[in-house]
């Protein structure tokens, strides 16, 4: 356990001792929260609009809080994921340069190695995510708030569990990239691609049929409905409140990914959780047997 932690520590001071890695990083999901409330807030908004029956008349509060709520769950589901990214370069660079070289020469087994690097990231990417999640937040007060109590504390939940999903994700990635070209390249892929193909950038329930079997099978997109089905809650309820058919709110939740189907079936929150649970923990045990698989090719071409 000493060596496990004095490797967490070693990688975690080595990702905020680079001031620029670190303050892209952070800077991300700022930007990002500007993009979307400049280009994608008129386009939620006049999306509930048009949704509505002829005659009905929403509060100005309801469709701030609509909103907002999309906004962030969009943001929240992306970054979660991509940080993570950023934050394990250090991994590859450690390969790039040597380093790792010189870690597994000594009789420390691979797989505290491999942990090191995993909880390292988790931790660097959990700050970034939950500062990201604060400024969220704070928008979405001045905004239009109806989140609970118990909304906040579910999508921090989410938030944690997308988190450990990215950090496996990149772990597994990462793991076969051997510069930091490579690994700059990975992560322009990720930050351009994966907000559509999880379904924050555009809901699932607008592409073509087979695109959304297809899409249905990536663990992501259970994250992104997890956390918009919790951040809007309150938004629906306070719709149902004012009069608004059970019908037309439930044709506005699946129609941004709040309810999510599977072959016709819908999903569960309990399922969409034990998605991501099982994928993070199939994601760490593989990442863990590659590091161990390398490891012994490493000694014995040594010997």
């Amino acid at each position: 356990m000493k060596t496990l932690k004095a490797l967490i520590i070693r990688n975690t001071k080595m990702f905020f001792k680079d001031k620029g890695l670190f303050f892209s990083s952070l800077i991300t999901p700022m930007i990002l929260l500007v993009l979307y409330i400049s280009f994608l807030g008129n386009v939620y908004r006049d999306s509930l609009l048009m949704s509505m029956p002829e005659g009905v008349v929403l509060d100005e509060g309801i469709v701030n809080g609509f909103v907002s709520g999309q906004l962030i769950s969009s943001i929240l589901a992306v970054c979660c994921v991509t940080v993570s990214f950023c934050s394990n370069m250090l991994m590859v660079q450690d390969r790039a340069n040597g380093t790792v070289k010189d870690l597994f020469v000594t009789p420390t087994k691979p797989h505290i190695f491999a942990f090191g690097y995993y909880f390292a990231t988790l931790i660097s990417t959990m700050i970034i995510s939950l500062f990201a999640m604060g400024a969220c937040l704070i928008y979405s007060a001045v905004a239009g708030f109806y989140m609970s109590f118990g909304d906040v504390m579910l999508v921090l939940l989410d938030t944690v569990l997308l988190v450990m999903f990215g950090t496996a994700l990149s772990s597994v990635i990462n793991f076969f990239l051997t510069s930091q070209g490579q690994i700059s390249a990975v992560g322009t892929i990720v930050s351009s691609g994966y907000g559509f193909i999880c379904g924050a950038y555009m809901p699932i329930s607008q592409f073509s049929d087979g695109l959304q079997r297809v899409i249905m099978l990536l663990p992501g997109t259970y994250g992104t409905s997890l956390i918009r089905s919790h951040s809007m809650r309150g938004v629906f309820e306070e719709m149902a409140a004012t009069g608004i058919s059970p019908e037309v709110v439930k044709t506005i939740e699946d129609s941004i990914d709040a309810n999510i189907y599977f072959f016709e079936k819908e999903v569960s929150a309990g399922a969409k959780w034990a998605v991501l649970v099982l994928t993070v923990a199939v994601l760490v045990g593989l990442y863990v047997l590659l590091n161990i698989v390398r490891n012994r090719k490493n000694r014995r071409k040594c010997k």
